[in-house]
């Protein structure tokens, strides 16, 4: 790889590394209306390691391309929770109340919020597997 990735790739996954660290943070019942698996626990340690795995794959970068697998997942699990919380989103933009992305302080007990932010978080990662594969092809 070139060096000028290097910092670029380490940056990423630093960044991708605050991402789930943040998520432990994320465990409260009450801001989810419906947790993906009916257990905020359970919601809060998927998306560690959604953002643990592409930080993780950044490094990887540093060495070596990904396999073609990872992109599959990867992108199917961006998509599903992209999928999954798009009506929160949709209902943030353009439902009766006005939108936000903080509610009445950044701990949202709008699910909608919630939804919103999940959802954004998920489209930042698919713009980060894709940036992945762009290096990876690139490798080849």
């Amino acid at each position: 790889m070139k060096k000028s990735c290097l910092p670029t790739n380490l940056i990423l996954a630093a960044l991708f590394f605050v991402f789930a660290w943040f998520q432990r943070n994320d465990i409260d019942p009450e801001i989810y209306s419906k947790p993906s698996f009916d257990n905020p626990t359970l919601d809060s340690l998927l998306w560690f390691l959604f953002y643990a795995v592409i930080g993780c794959a950044f490094l990887v970068l540093i060495k070596r391309g990904l396999p073609i697998w990872y992109f599959a997942l990867a992108v199917a699990a961006c998509f599903a929770e992209m999928l999954y919380s798009g009506p929160g989103l949709w209902d943030n933009l353009f439902g009766e109340k006005a939108f936000t992305m903080t509610g009445v302080s950044m701990s949202g007990t709008d699910p909608r919020v919630e939804l919103s932010r999940e959802f954004f978080g998920a489209l930042l990662a698919l713009l980060a597997v894709a940036f992945q594969y762009w290096q990876t092809k690139r490798r080849a």
